[in-house]
């Protein structure tokens, strides 16, 4: 199921790319991603609020998920020069809080959106 909302939301963000090309903020890949992606018809939340479980106490710590696509896959949208670890190991922590598997971190800011795409996923090694 995974693998098959990956695609669509990759093909969806190379059509926004395509249009839009880099250089822009976040919030308008964010936005025009979010039009794409109704328009192909897939469920999606936006700026999903994400509280952190501390001692069996939910903490509203401002966490947002950029996307969460299909009730399956996070997305993370990125505008910046290249894709660092922090970002990998934001994504991790995000798959690990909300306990799914695989992540994108798709980072408009490239000059082939095929450059910027990191998929994520969470290996039970690192539960």
């Amino acid at each position: 199921m995974e693998n098959l909302i990956t695609e669509d939301v990759i093909g969806a963000a190379i059509e926004v790319h395509r249009s839009l090309g880099p250089g822009l903020l976040e919030s308008a890949y964010e936005g025009c991603l979010c039009h794409e992606l109704h328009l192909r018809g897939l469920d999606f939340e936006r700026q999903k609020e994400l509280p952190v479980l501390y001692k069996g106490c939910l903490i509203d710590c401002g966490f947002r998920l950029d996307l969460l696509v299909g009730g399956a896959v996070i997305v993370e949208i990125k505008a910046v020069d290249r894709i660092l670890p922090i970002h990998q190991a934001q994504v991790l922590t995000y798959l690990r809080m909300t306990g799914l598997r695989v992540g994108l971190i798709l980072n408009f800011n490239s000059l082939r959106l095929t450059n910027g795409i990191k998929r994520v996923v969470l290996s039970f090694s690192e539960e």
